[in-house]
């Protein structure tokens, strides 16, 4: 049976304390959330659907740049690279980003493609329905050459890489054979179309769903879950897999044939959103902050857990994650 993992407190701490002195790249599709919150006390006339009558809107990062708050949440220095579209909604997203302290010289600007927005309309704290407002094509031209020039000039000055792909048109095969070219590790938070771009990276942190599809075995069991791993770490020759598994924590699989299960610590789940930015960012924070693997997931499954106890996408803190020991 593999061991689970634990850490000290003082460990936990030393780790914590360390993440302020890493500088963190983050790659990929930048969204912006929009949440429209009211009530629904009628059903439309003109269809059988609530008519919500609207009480507040706001905005948060969302995708890549959901990863990004969440790292500097955690105290690291990052840059964003990606695109938003030559409109408001792309300004809105530069404005939230630089309030929370990140680094946006790497974020440009594409007239050919609108900001990526999801719109969420809740009614009495129920998710009614969620609009997108998108385009998925590979990002091309003057766009694709400008992110090409800013990492080649940033990559030899951070410890870490996170690609945040969400198919939303920024991550692509050239982007990421620069990324492993570069000297910091990288780790992939993957989505479905992409699966065979992700080869020789660092680590990939596909959720159950995404692991079943990419490994082509159904989970239903540990036996399942260990012959999954095998295979999706001779699928992207990675030197890790974490997997996901929502309520039943994460495991995480090395290349040295290590297996490491940790149960979830989520005390109450209110909104899953965006726990995988939280996942995928703690753990290459923690990476570059010195952690052994092992160590790195279990943090990365702390903070899951708090975030996964918050409604809409969210962040823990340090002072959060710590006091979980």
């Amino acid at each position: 049976m593999p061991h689970r993992t634990a850490m000290t407190r003082e460990r936990a701490e030393e780790l914590l304390a360390a993440f302020e002195k890493c500088r963190i790249l983050v790659v990929g599709d930048l969204m912006l959330d929009r949440y429209i919150r009211g009530r629904a006390e009628r059903i439309s006339p003109e269809a059988p659907v609530p008519v919500v009558r609207v009480e507040s809107e706001d905005f948060a990062p969302g995708g890549a740049a959901n990863v990004a708050r969440n790292l500097r949440a955690l105290g690291a220095w990052v840059m964003v690279v990606g695109v938003v579209g030559n409109d408001l909604e792309g300004e809105k997203l530069l404005s939230l980003l630089k309030k929370e302290g990140v680094e946006v010289e790497g974020i440009f600007r594409d007239p050919d493609r609108p900001t990526t927005v999801k719109t969420r309309v809740i009614a009495h704290h129920q998710h009614v329905v969620r609009v997108d407002w998108e385009v998925t094509e590979p990002v091309t031209g003057e766009a694709e050459q400008r992110i090409s020039a800013y990492l080649s000039r940033s990559l030899c000055e951070v410890d870490g890489v996170v690609v945040s792909d969400y198919a939303k048109g920024a991550v692509t095969g050239g982007l990421l054979r620069m990324l492993r070219d570069g000297r910091a590790p990288v780790v992939v938070d993957p989505k479905e179309p992409h699966f065979d771009l992700y080869r020789k990276v660092r680590c990939v942190t596909p959720n159950r769903g995404e692991a079943e599809r990419a490994s082509g075995i159904r989970i239903r069991n540990e036996d399942d879950l260990k012959r999954a791993g095998e295979a999706l770490l001779r699928r992207w020759e990675a030197d890790m897999v974490l997997i996901t598994r929502g309520e039943e924590g994460m495991s995480l699989f090395e290349g040295n044939g290590k297996v490491t299960h940790i149960p979830t610590v989520a005390r109450e789940v209110y909104d899953v959103s965006g726990a995988g930015d939280t996942v995928v960012a703690t753990f290459t924070l923690a990476l570059s902050a010195g952690a052994k693997p092992q160590e790195a997931a279990h943090l990365a499954n702390v903070a899951a857990g708090i975030v996964v106890g918050k409604l809409g996408t969210a962040t823990a803190s340090p002072e959060e994650v710590l006091s979980w020991w």
